[in-house]
């Protein structure tokens, strides 16, 4: 008797543990799933405000904060030439001039002197440089000649203008077909839309000019003749 029952026992302590066995056996393939699932359901939904992906520096787990770029750089847009971007250097008498003994025509060049592009946009101002006061400067009366559009200027490039006026006619003195008394200017007084005022001078003589008036081209990357 003491043998059957310690029989007994043994085989339900197999019993038991069988079905122990065999209800493991069942939850681990559930178990595992659950947890090969768990990455990427963090990767697909990182912490609001941060970059997918990432991890702090303390190794929790959390996603880094997503780094800001600027628009200039994200957008690839320059600034505005400012005055501290821009060089204007000397005018030179123009190729391609009104008849007559005056200057007739010059081009003015705008170089980029920063580290970084910048962007020309419209029509140059000009007037005559009044003796090294600027209260005495004569605004011109500018006529706009064709379209403005943006110029781009990387570092050491250069954009250009045309100034054509109402040329002196004659020897000498030389007269003014309006009848006006010609006028002469040892500088101009020549303004960068956004990139302030520049005074330079001919690099040949003095500009002489009738009727204080100029036909201005807008800047632009083609150097005109």
């Amino acid at each position: 008797m003491q043998y059957t029952a310690g029989v007994r026992r043994t085989a339900s302590a197999v019993v038991v543990a069988a079905a122990a066995a065999a209800l493991m056996t069942g939850c681990t393939p559930s178990g595992d799933a659950g947890a090969a699932a768990e990455p990427s359901q963090t990767a697909q939904s990182p912490v609001p405000g941060t970059a997918a992906g990432g991890s702090d520096a303390g190794g929790t787990g959390r996603a880094k904060p997503a780094v800001s770029v600027s628009p200039t750089e994200s957008g690839g847009k320059a600034k505005p030439c400012t005055i501290d971007d821009v060089k204007v250097t000397e005018a030179r008498q123009a190729a391609v001039r009104p008849p007559g003994t005056g200057t007739g025509a010059a081009i003015v060049t705008v170089a980029n002197v920063s580290k970084s592009t910048c962007t020309l946009q419209g029509f140059p101002t000009v007037a005559g440089a009044g003796n090294g006061s600027p209260d005495k400067n004569v605004p011109l009366t500018t006529t706009h000649s064709g379209s403005a559009a943006t110029v781009s200027l990387a570092p050491g490039t250069r954009a250009w203008t045309k100034l054509t006026f109402v040329n002196v006619q004659g020897e000498a003195d030389g007269y003014c077909v309006s009848g006006a008394t010609p006028a002469s200017y040892p500088t101009l007084v020549v303004g960068v839309p956004g990139a302030g005022a520049h005074q330079i001078a001919l690099d040949d003589g003095v500009l002489a000019l009738c009727d204080n008036k100029a036909t201005v081209t807008a800047y632009s990357a083609t150097k005109p003749s």
